[in-house]
């Protein structure tokens, strides 16, 4: 069904942060950091992944991903949804059917055998394409899926994530000088937020957090030379 509410962002982002919460998808560790896909240390983490095994949450946070990118980009901005491989292929299922949209995904490298396609579906010429992912950090990982989908010679201008970490400056210049829009539900900020006020984790350890939150790679740094 596609979502008719717009609720305000700041409400979305709100109640977004609290849904990753309740489900504990997100783990706070200064004392002993998570080594995140890129080597580097950070006392955050977040498994939007565990979301898909909520059907209440995961249905309220897809009605807000669709109502976001439909506000964002336009109500009839898109004629394909694609989910990176892997852990965007439910969120992109789930958002395609709230848009009335055929789905695709984009695979992380050919799969070696067969047609060798990075893209599974039906996308081509013309297709103006919604990436969809569970959550980015730095954005750069998305251009890899975004160039995937051009090849085909359609165009993809907007990608939409549950989560993004909101605190990498460079994000959207990565995400801006490659032609593509981002549109999430909520940052660690809005996390931080509530994580305060409903008192989740321990005072000394959100303000740990924020510590990194307001310089994150002067942290990485300093734990990695370390």
């Amino acid at each position: 069904m596609i979502p008719a509410a717009f609720p305000p962002r700041d409400e979305i982002a709100r109640l977004a942060a609290r849904a990753l919460l309740e489900v504990e998808a997100v783990a706070f560790r200064p004392e002993d950091p998570f080594t995140l896909a890129s080597g580097l240390p950070s006392p955050t983490y977040v498994d939007c992944r565990r979301l898909i095994s909520h059907p209440r949450i995961r249905s309220v946070l897809m009605d807000f991903l669709a109502a976001t990118v439909m506000r964002d980009a336009g109500m009839e901005a898109f004629t394909n949804v694609a989910g990176g491989e892997t852990a965007g292929i439910p969120f992109a299922a789930l958002v395609a059917e709230r848009l009335a949209l055929p789905m695709t995904y984009v695979r992380k490298k050919p799969k070696g055998y067969g047609r060798n396609a990075r893209i599974e579906g039906l996308m081509g010429e013309g297709d103006r394409v919604l990436l969809v992912e569970d959550l980015t950090t730095d954005g750069g990982s998305k251009l890899s899926f975004v160039d995937a989908i051009r090849e085909t010679g359609a165009t993809c201008a907007h990608t939409a994530v549950i989560f993004s970490y909101g605190i990498f400056p460079e994000t959207e210049d990565v995400l801006g000088g490659h032609g593509v829009a981002l549109h999430s539900l909520c940052t660690w900020w809005d996390v931080l937020a509530e994580a305060r006020a409903s008192g989740a984790f321990a005072t000394s350890t959100l303000a740990d957090v924020e510590a990194f939150l307001e310089a994150p790679r002067a942290w990485q740094e300093e734990r990695r030379a370390t």
